[in-house]
Formats: structure tokens, sequence, C-alpha cells
């Protein structure tokens, strides 16, 4: 193998241009952060909590839930903190009326998507879309539910998946892809009619991509995906190893 001459590498160094410091205002406190961080990222940084759903540390960003919606002084719609990055002198507002009101209504909408009946739900207690309800005063429904006929898929060994519960973050189909490299899950369909799959779609029992590692399970907010003979609370959730195994991964790359 050759390797670049010392004139080369400095070369290839002087090319790589510094990343920014910016200086902005998250509710009224100044804070700092490269220009490369989200705004999620920053407002975790100075203890101020967003609330998220499809957002996983370790995991790429999707933007999915739309739970993270931030207020920005001068623009007249609301962004996601996922996705958003600060600019220089931005003034972010996370938690007005307005923010908190959308962000209920959000909450609702997904309820209504699917089957989420809390009181009968053998997640009850271990959800993170329950959680959140309880986060931000989400009391009842406004709107009528949709009531889909979801199926529940137990073809596999030792998993299954029910589709009544799944809110579409994705965290599966990244966790899949990005962390386990098979890229068994996926989404097909769009709006209220979209659902994840596994290869193209497939009952989960018949993939030839499926490695059986179950880590979608152990990211699943919502136990939408369980091991089987589990209950899940039962289940214990192993989600810290995601940020390790990136950045181990990464190492190796280098």
């Amino acid at each position: 193998m050759r390797y670049p001459s010392f004139l080369q590498r400095t070369a290839d160094r002087a090319d790589v241009q510094p990343v920014r410091v910016l200086t902005f205002s998250i509710n009224g406190v100044t804070v700092s952060a490269r220009e490369d961080e989200t705004i999620l990222t920053v407002a975790r940084q100075n203890g101020i909590s967003i609330p998220t759903l499809c957002h996983l540390d370790g995991l790429s960003e999707r933007g999915a839930c739309r739970l993270c919606i931030v207020e920005i002084k001068g623009s007249p719609k609301l962004s996601p903190a996922c996705v958003t990055l600060p600019r220089q002198d931005m003034e972010i507002i996370t938690h007005s009326d307005r923010v908190m009101d959308y962000r209920r209504k959000i909450l609702e909408l997904l309820f209504t998507e699917r089957n989420h009946v809390c009181s009968v739900c053998v997640s009850n207690g271990h959800c993170d879309l329950q959680a959140l309800t309880v986060e931000l005063g989400m009391t009842h429904v406004h709107y009528d539910y949709l009531h889909p006929q979801q199926m529940v898929d137990a073809s596999h060994e030792r998993f299954s998946v029910d589709h009544n519960r799944c809110v579409l973050c994705q965290r599966c189909v990244r966790v899949c892809d990005e962390i386990e490299g098979a890229h068994t899950w996926d989404v097909m369909g769009r709006g209220h009619l979209a659902k994840v799959i596994t290869d193209l779609n497939e009952p989960w029992g018949e993939s030839t991509t499926c490695t059986g590692c179950g880590k979608c399970v152990q990211v699943c907010p919502t136990g939408a995906l369980s091991e089987k003979g589990k209950s899940v609370a039962e289940m214990t959730k192993k989600r810290l190893f995601l940020p390790y195994l990136k950045l181990m991964r990464g190492e190796e790359e280098r």
C-alpha cells in the first residue's frame, strides 16, 4: 500500500475548513455551539428539554415525528429542532403556547392514525408515546379515530410486530441500516397508509436479510416490535449501546 507523502497530507489538511462557533439564544439564554450541531443537540447540552419520539442518540435524524418543533424569531413556521441548524444571533423559543399547542395536536393525530388504546395496551406504563402525553398535558383526543385494520406479524421465530402500535418513527429502519447493516426494514406507502415492512413487504419470518439481532426491538418506543414470550415490561431496553457502536465503527474507518 502506498501512503501519501508528507506534503500531500499537509495539503489535504489545509483544504479542511474550520468549523465556526455560533452564538445565539434559546429561551432568552445566550448559548454557543458549532455550526454543524442541531438545535436539539445544543438545547440538551444546556439542560433544555425538548420532547422527541423519532430521535435516538446514535442514529441519524429523520424529523419524522415533528414533536421537537420550536419557534424561531422572524420565521412564520415552526421548525423541527432535530434537523435544523442554528444561525448566528438566532432567537429560539422551545415552549411557547403556540409550540405546546401544536405538539399536543401532533400527539392526538398520532393516536388517531393507529389503534392506540392505553388502557388495554400491553405497553401501558412502558411506552414513550404514552409518557409524552403526560409530559405535554394531553388529556383527550379531539379528532376522529381512523381505526385501521392493521395486522400482527408473528411469523419470526423470536419477534413479532404489531402495526396497530407503530408510530412510524423509523427507529427500526435506521438501526437496522446504520448499526446492523442489514437494512431489513423500510417504509412502504405514504401518509396514514404508510407502514414499516421487511424486505419487499414479505413476512418477517421469511426475511432473507434479517440477522435476528433484535436491535430493532430494542429501539422501538411503543412496543410495536416485541420479543416473543416476554411482556414489554420484562424487556430490558439497551439503547445506550448505539452511540458507542457508532463511535467505535467510526474510529475503525479512519
